[in-house]
């Protein structure tokens, strides 16, 4: 077993796959609050890529500080809460406390854009739990398959921090004014230098970090009961004792301080202390969950190019084939395979829709790994052609038989399984391309299958 962190232990996931037929999940999807609206086909889509999984009561989900690829994948896919109750634990060094929960119809973990690297804290099943989850393997064909999925989930994302902030600046203002309170008390009382020494001692004390991750919820239990017990035997007010425990105040700091003031002065300043102290907490909270938010709203900019005017305009070719790979490179990293990209130097930018050229790019990187046995090669490269910008996609795949060849870019014709494939992925692209004045053609063999997109560049397209 892994060492314990915050009081749970890594290790300790009680879990069983389940298997659902897949209309009984399409119905239970259904009545998902999250993403029961999405019309019947993305449902079935979630259906067939999804995995459910039912965790026992006190698993750990994901621990602290667990990064992609540990804790069974957790951090690595889009969780569709089906049933039960999920919270997680965080510790900044002023104790260990719940700042998010998830019910029934709520969705977490990994969505398309994430930029989430690592858990910032324990992820605990409250209770017995059913989860569906689609893995970030599956994300670039969620992003094609499912726009009103993604659309939900990504609104439910940008939720749950918008909601943390609105939660901390309630408690924050809560917590002003009953500072400001005690602050007038304290002012009007008129203290003596020793006084006001001793209540910095304590505030001091309480603005010290905590020691991280060594506190379980039992020991925070008894901490919260221990202060509570002293403010009691000293006629301080007890609504103080969960502030003052988030803390790393002493009892001896407290009795330091009842050694100077006493009666309502004391119990003032402890209000004056605790909240204070909370105030401060609240507000890196604050901070925390509008970083979120940036963060979110920021990679999917990046990817979407939503922000650009919907005009035609000069785009890095190299910067959309970053941020594309960026989204992918879960799936490269699990089929092993070797991704090189050999942008020339100086390379014009290209006339065109930064959204659309990027859903290309995605298409065709994809289409690329799905054609590639694992430890395989894709080759991407973009150089300038005269007054145009070439970029080739290139695999070492099997090849594409002649004898499909020419249907490839078709509607709905796909040479993958049912239930994997739409067959519009092809289709899309030369849709695409087109709106962008572009041209796209292919060359293929066993071992080598190459599409190039041909796009005109800035100087030569712009008006």
């Amino acid at each position: 077993m892994s060492p314990e962190r915050g009081g749970v232990t890594a290790d300790r996931v009680e879990v069983v796959q389940l298997d659902v037929a897949p209309e009984e999940m399409v119905r239970r999807l259904k009545a998902h609050r999250t993403l029961g609206a999405a019309p019947d086909a993305e449902l079935a889509w979630l259906a067939a890529h999804g995995v459910v999984r039912l965790f026992a009561k006190g698993s750990v989900f994901v621990a602290t500080g667990d990064t992609v690829g540990k804790t069974y994948r957790a951090i690595e896919g889009l969780h569709a809460l089906l049933s039960g109750h999920l919270s997680i634990y965080v510790d900044k060094g002023e104790g260990r406390h719940k700042v998010m929960e998830w019910l029934p119809g709520d969705v977490s973990g990994m969505l398309p854009f994430s930029r989430m690297k690592a858990s910032p804290g324990d992820v605990i099943f409250e209770e017995q739990s059913e989860i569906l989850t689609v893995y970030k393997e599956h994300f670039p064909e969620l992003i094609r398959e499912c726009p009103n999925v993604l659309a939900a989930g990504l609104a439910h994302e940008l939720n749950n921090p918008a909601s943390a902030v609105i939660r901390s600046a309630k408690s924050l203002q809560e917590g002003l004014i009953a500072a400001e309170s005690a602050s007038r008390a304290l002012g009007a009382a008129g203290l003596t230098p020793a006084q006001h020494e001793a209540v910095d001692a304590v505030r001091q004390a309480c603005l010290a970090r905590r020691q991280s991750g060594a506190h379980s919820p039992v020991e925070e239990a008894d901490r919260v009961d221990a202060i509570a017990e002293w403010l009691e035997s000293h006629g301080a007010d007890l609504a103080v004792a969960a502030p003052l425990a988030d803390t790393a105040v002493t009892i001896e700091a407290l009795d330091d301080l009842a050694d100077s003031l006493e009666g309502e002065l004391l119990d003032a300043a402890l209000r004056w202390v605790a909240y204070g102290c909370a105030a401060r907490s609240l507000t890196r909270e604050i901070e925390s969950a509008a970083s979120r938010i940036h963060d979110i709203v920021s990679a999917v900019k990046g990817f979407t190019q939503m922000d650009r005017e919907t005009v035609a305009q000069p785009l890095d070719v190299g910067q959309g084939l970053a941020d594309t790979l960026t989204v992918l490179r879960s799936k490269a990293k699990k089929k092993d395979a070797t991704v090189n990209v050999a942008v020339e130097p100086d390379l014009p930018p290209v006339q065109g829709y930064g959204g659309e050229l990027n859903q290309v790019w995605l298409n065709l990187l994809d289409n690329a790994l799905d054609a590639i046995a694992v430890g395989g090669r894709v080759e991407v490269t973009a150089k300038r052609a005269g007054g145009t910008v070439q970029v080739r996609v290139a695999d070492d795949g099997a090849g594409i038989p002649e004898a499909i060849r020419a249907r490839i870019f078709d509607p709905f014709f796909t040479t993958k399984p049912v239930g994997e494939g739409t067959g519009l992925g092809l289709d899309i692209v030369r849709r695409l391309l087109s709106s962008n004045n572009g041209t796209i053609e292919v060359e293929s063999r066993p071992g080598r299958t190459a599409f190039t997109v041909t796009l005109p560049a800035a100087s030569a397209g712009a008006a």
